[in-house]
């Protein structure tokens, strides 16, 4: 039986399917490649984002990445303040990698942390809960991998030197991208990519008309990619720089007001990776993989009309070594990670004023067993030790070990069930730069523990293929600054998280549709999660469908239209009064032509928020301002109706 959506690692996983039931014409048999809400198999992930969905929709920053996946909310309608929540969970009790670096630095709790650029990417995978041994320390609500093209994803059999230019233009923002990607075959085993992204966009304006001060932004982006393809072993060595400038509230995540005035705010990010591969044929008890990176992040504030310029820095050095030897029924993966973090703050005259390092080390085990041709079992366990001492040098050692165990059975040809459970820990670490200065953590500060469950199952007949999960995941004593008072890092109490997922998919021949549901509820103590009160714990979102329609009309043209739906939420109790957030349905749709045999030429109209709807997201900061004292704790409106123009033209 083939799974084309994965296997739902954890507990109660129901399907349901309600789609879109029309008559589809024949067409040539061209298939595009939606976005898949379930996994695959025991070691794939809930959802996977490809490149394809990416370039139709012209893809501009993280919030576009996740647009069709219900269980991902991106808040913070500008870039640079833009967070990821997995099932209501911020992406700091994540672990989010970049080609297999780990991006586990935080540098100001008013932005986000995650920087990435939609024109690089060849796909990315979503796990949803802790999991695998192998998503990697520290894995608390799941883990986010974005894996970029390779220069073999763009070179074609045969030839030497290639280069693809893309330009595009936006109505709201007002800007221009403009991306140059060279790349070449040196020889039989070597070859090699540069990509140069520029973008400039001007203040955009919400559903209503209004233009939303200090979300006008300059990002440049550079990257660099040699690869060595020496049959059983590849080496893949490559350097990514990004940069966003522009002048933003003192708080991005807030809009401006008297208390939240306009500043220059810029950020940087470097990423040197080397990877490499050792596949022998006929080997079955050798496949390793290895990694090296070095990751640093960086972001100044001038406060000029108070204490100036204000830095913070944070730098991580990993490595990880893992093999996969298959035995009999047996496909076990074993190794080792570590890794070293660095965080710094200070003003212009000593930006290393603060400091906290830590480090994790671990080692892991993962073993899919397949029992019989309807029965498989996967189990694993890790081990991580942390260390942390912390800018009152203090020092804090933690360790533990996570176990895992999954089962999924087909039933029928047509039916599949699962079910899993399992555990992450995570010890004390660095905390927020822009925190440092006046921090502390409490002394008897303990490390976080996970537990996720969930249950599933899958329907496939023909053209369709239904989906259910239901999941609750816990963290006990998770770690966090209570609002309000000095800044003290303890444990705060246990935070859950609860909800399923229902999806219906459906594809024949030119025609591919999807819809899904999500509900979530996600408290700490009993008390729902807002970014306002809880920042860099979670945030609580509305029931939210998606669905999406894509069509192939012939070799040359494609279109397609896609909707999200969230469901309000009113009288949401936080402590500090009553808040509400209103729902919002909101609509894109793409048409893209492609005149020429080849596919090298490729021209793209999408527009974003059709109808400009005037809307909040639920994954932003909630309006406040009704209550006495918080005038001005709001996020930013969505942008509305955004018209994007693109052309790529490969040589």
């Amino acid at each position: 039986m083939h799974h084309s959506a994965r296997f739902l690692r954890h507990p109660l996983s129901l399907s349901i399917a309600a789609l879109m039931s029309g008559t589809a014409l024949a067409q040539p048999d061209t298939s595009l490649d939606p976005l898949q809400v379930v996994a695959e198999s025991l070691n794939s992930s809930d959802s996977v984002v490809e490149e394809g969905t990416l370039e139709r929709y012209q893809a501009d920053d993280l919030g576009d990445i996740f647009d069709q996946d219900p269980q991902v909310n991106v808040g913070g309608a500008l870039g640079i303040a833009q967070k990821l929540y997995l099932r209501g969970i911020e992406d700091p009790l994540l672990n989010v990698t970049i080609d297999g670096a780990s991006q586990s630095g935080s540098l100001f709790h008013h932005t986000g942390r995650i920087g990435v650029d939609p024109a690089l990417l060849k796909r990315v995978e979503v796990s949803a809960g802790a999991g695998r041994a192998t998503d990697g320390p520290g894995a608390l609500g799941g883990s986010v991998r974005f894996v970029t093209k390779d220069p073999d994803d763009l070179l074609r059999d045969g030839e030497r030197f290639g280069g693809l230019i893309s330009a595009g233009t936006g109505t709201n923002p007002e800007g221009h991208r403009v991306s140059t990607t060279l790349f070449g075959r040196f020889n039989d085993q070597w070859s090699a990519m540069g990509t140069l992204v520029d973008r400039d966009h001007q203040r955009f304006e919400d559903g209503d008309g209004n233009k939303q001060a200090g979300t006008d932004a300059q990002q440049q982006l550079g990257q660099f990619k040699l690869l060595g393809d020496f049959a059983a072993q590849r080496f893949t060595l490559s350097h990514e720089i990004r940069q966003d400038e522009g002048e933003r509230t003192q708080r991005p995540q807030w809009v401006v007001s008297g208390f939240n005035p306009l500043y220059a705010l810029d950020g940087e990010r470097q990423t040197s990776t080397l990877n490499y591969q050792l596949r022998p044929e006929g080997q079955a008890w050798l496949d390793l993989e290895a990694s090296l990176y070095h990751t640093t992040a960086d972001v100044e504030q001038n406060v000029a009309d108070r204490w100036g310029r204000y830095l913070g820095e944070s730098e991580s050095t990993g490595a990880s070594v893992a093999n996969t030897s298959r035995v009999g029924r047996h496909q076990v993966t074993y190794g080792v990670d570590y890794r070293d973090d660095d965080v710094t703050a200070g003003y212009a005259d000593n930006p290393e004023q603060e400091h906290e390092s830590g480090e994790v080390a671990g080692v892991f085990v993962q073993d899919d067993i397949t029992l019989t041709d309807r029965l498989r079992l996967s189990a694993g366990a890790r081990y991580d030790r942390y260390r942390l001492t912390d800018n009152s040098g203090l020092s804090y050692r933690e360790d533990d070990i996570s176990p895992n165990l999954g089962v999924e059975w087909d039933i029928t040809d047509n039916v599949m069930v699962n079910a899993s459970h399992a555990r992450a820990f995570r010890g004390p670490k660095a905390h927020d730069a822009f925190k440092l200065e006046g921090a502390s953590n409490a002394m008897d500060l303990r490390g976080e523990q996970a537990r996720n469950s969930e249950v599933g199952v899958q329907f496939t007949q023909g053209p369709w293929e239904l989906n259910a999960e239901v999941y609750r995941s816990t963290i006990d004593d998770v770690i966090s600054d209570p609002l309000g008072g000095p800044i003290r890092y303890e444990n705060v109490g246990d935070l859950a998280s609860d909800g399923f997922i229902l999806s219906a998919n459906y594809q024949w021949q030119a025609l591919s549709a999807g819809l899904s549901f999500h509900r979530n509820d996600v408290d700490l103590n009993g008390q729902p999660l807002t970014v306002y009160e809880y920042n860099g714990l979670g945030n609580t979102m509305g029931d939210t469908w998606t669905a999406n329609v894509d069509y192939q009309v012939n070799p040359h043209w494609q279109v397609g239209w896609r909707s999200q739906f969230v469901e309000g939420i009113d009288d949401l109790e936080t402590s500090v009064g009553t808040i509400d957030k209103p729902g919002y349905g909101v609509h894109d749709a793409y048409v893209r032509w492609l005149p020429t045999r080849d596919e090298d030429l490729a021209i793209t109209l999408t527009a974003n928020n059709l109808f400009d709807k005037q809307y909040l997201d639920h994954a932003s900061n909630a309006d406040y301002q009704h209550i006495p004292g918080y005038e001005g704790i709001v996020g930013l409106a969505e942008p509305g109706r955004d018209i994007r123009l693109g052309v790529s033209l490969r040589f």
